[in-house]
C-alpha cells in the first residue's frame, strides 16, 4: 500500500472540491484548477476529506496511487495559498525589470532577454536582482522558474548567472599560473 496514497486530503475553509467522473475540480480564492486522473484510481469525497484508493493491486495502479493523491493535494493547496519559487541574479550588469506582466533581463548578451508570463503566473521583482514566480499550479510555477534559470544558468568559476534562492553552486578553482 502506498504510504502517500493512503493519507487523506483535508479540504480547507474557502475551497470547494467537486468530483465528476475522472476529473477533480477545485475552486478557491486564487481561482479554479482541475486535473484528470487514471481509471485505475478511485477518488471519493467524504465531508471535508478526500480519499484516494486504487481499484486493484496491479503494478500500474500502485504506481499511480501516490501520484494521484499528491496531484490532488497540490491542486487544493494551489487554489488556496498558491506556490512560489524565488530566483536571484548574480553578476556585474546582470539585472531584471518588469515590463507589464513580462520580464526584461540584461544577462551579458548583446540583446535583452524577454520572458513572457503564461496564464495564471505572476512575477514579483524586488530590486534589480530578485524575482519571485507565483501561481496556483505547482508544475507551471516550477517550469517557468526553470525556463528563467536556463536563460543564464550559474557558472562554476565566479557564480554569475540566475540561480534559485538557497541553491548552492559548487565552485571550481580557477587556473593557476605556471611556477
Amino acid at each position: 500500500m502506498s504510504r502517500i496514497g493512503k493519507k487523506p486530503i483535508e479540504i480547507p475553509q474557502g475551497v470547494e472540491v467537486t468530483i465528476s467522473g475522472n476529473t477533480v475540480t477545485a475552486k478557491g480564492p486564487l481561482g479554479q484548477e482541475s486535473i484528470t486522473f487514471r481509471p485505475e484510481i478511485k477518488v471519493e469525497k467524504k465531508e471535508n476529506v478526500i480519499e484516494v484508493t486504487r481499484i486493484n493491486d496491479e503494478r500500474e495502479s500502485r504506481a499511480f496511487h501516490g501520484l494521484t493523491r499528491t496531484l490532488i493535494h497540490n491542486l487544493v493547496v494551489g487554489v488556496k495559498d498558491g506556490f512560489t519559487k524565488e530566483l536571484e541574479i548574480n553578476g556585474v550588469g546582470y539585472r531584471v525589470q518588469k515590463a507589464g506582466k513580462d520580464l526584461d533581463f540584461q544577462l551579458g548578451y548583446s540583446h535583452p532577454v524577454k520572458v513572457l508570463a503564461p496564464e495564471g503566473i505572476e512575477f514579483i521583482v524586488e530590486g534589480a536582482n530578485k524575482i519571485t514566480v507565483k501561481g496556483r499550479n505547482k508544475q507551471v510555477v516550477g517550469d517557468v522558474a526553470a525556463e528563467i534559470r536556463s536563460k543564464r544558468g550559474p557558472e562554476v568559476y565566479k557564480g554569475k548567472g540566475i540561480k534559485y534562492v538557497g541553491e548552492h553552486i559548487r565552485r571550481k578553482a580557477g587556473k593557476t599560473g605556471k611556477k
